[in-house]
């Protein structure tokens, strides 16, 4: 019985596995940062994306966006906490061309009655979304727009082809 209730002096330390486990984990951390770093950033891939692009007003750009067709589907609202009014984008478009799509930006504007701009963003569709678009290939659009006023006039949705590339 002595022996129950005798001290016994256990000797307490670091557990080594777990030092281990845990400098092995923060070099994994360190490898990922390290190559992460050297990832060219979002800014400088849709740049270099957009550079081989037929922009406005260039030659060329007329005749590739007539074979685009874009269109609008259905717009979604909603309310956010702040009292504002956040706009859910949803449109197509469609390459009725004969030529392959490699680069492809729209513009989506929200316009009031009288056709002010209330809000206009950028994006770029292919080949960030998808690839490429095909001949008589369809590809969905979705854009948020937030930060409206309940005031604002949102009376139309336009979409609108600012950059494009084909093969």
């Amino acid at each position: 019985m002595e022996q129950l209730l005798e001290k016994r002096d256990e000797k307490k330390g670091i557990n080594k596995v777990f030092i281990i486990a845990l400098l092995g984990a923060a070099l994994l951390i360190g490898i990922v940062i390290v190559i992460m770093s050297f990832r060219p950033s979002l800014d400088d891939r849709m740049a270099a994306v957009l550079a081989t692009a037929i922009h406005e007003g260039e030659r060329g750009f007329a005749e590739l966006t007539n074979d685009v067709v874009l269109s609008n589907d259905n717009s979604v609202e909603s309310p956010m906490a702040t009292g504002k009014i956040s706009m859910f984008l949803h449109g197509k478009a469609h390459n009725r061309g004969k030529r392959k799509i490699t680069v492809l930006e729209v513009e989506a504007r929200v316009v009031t009655q009288m056709n002010d701009v209330l809000r206009e963003r950028r994006m770029i569709v292919v080949p960030f979304q998808q690839d490429t678009l095909g001949p008589e290939e369809t590809i969905p659009l979705t854009m948020t727009m937030d930060g409206f006023n309940k005031s604002d006039d949102r009376a139309n949705i336009r979409w609108r082809v600012t950059a494009i590339k084909a093969e």
